[in-house]
């Protein structure tokens, strides 16, 4: 199994194929908008405009698993991260990223790397579907081994 065989429910209601990001690389995120992480969205919505025409796709999976920290519906979401940070990457409906219940993203990107110990963890998805590297909440978006990391993956 590969990232590119699973699908989520989008942040508006539809189901979405991971293949319509085959052979791009995808930088998943599980997010919250009470975080103090939080301002790593704009972050995040700067790679997606830097990378995007080189292959990257910043994917939003938002998640209230730490602190409840995403408590709204899906509308107060979507209203949340276009008012603050006009966000244009994809982003999902709120998900489990462990425990019971767990999504199938999540399951398939913790399988061999660590499972989010708070919001905003990274993890690096290759071309081939694969999880190239992870990287932890402290980890901005801004960071040199983050870049790194997604520059050796679009090659």
């Amino acid at each position: 199994m590969h990232f590119f065989d699973l699908s989520a429910t989008t942040l508006d209601g539809h189901e979405q194929p991971m293949t319509a990001y085959k052979g791009k690389v995808v930088l998943a995120v599980n997010t919250a908008s009470e975080c103090g992480f939080t301002p790593q969205y704009a972050g995040l919505e700067k790679l997606w405009q830097e990378y995007r025409e080189r292959g990257l796709v910043v994917l939003g999976f938002p998640s209230n698993d730490f602190g409840q920290q995403e408590p709204g519906t899906a509308e107060e979401i979507r209203g949340f991260c276009d008012l603050n940070f006009h966000i244009t990457f994809p982003m999902f409906a709120k998900v489990k990223t462990k425990g019971e219940g767990q999504s199938p993203v999540f399951a398939f990107l913790t399988a061999k790397h660590p499972k989010p110990r708070w919001n905003f963890y990274k993890y690096v998805i290759g071309r081939d579907g694969e999880v190239h590297d992870y990287f932890v909440s402290v980890t901005s978006p801004d960071s040199k081994r983050l870049r790194r990391a997604i520059d050796k993956a679009l090659g």
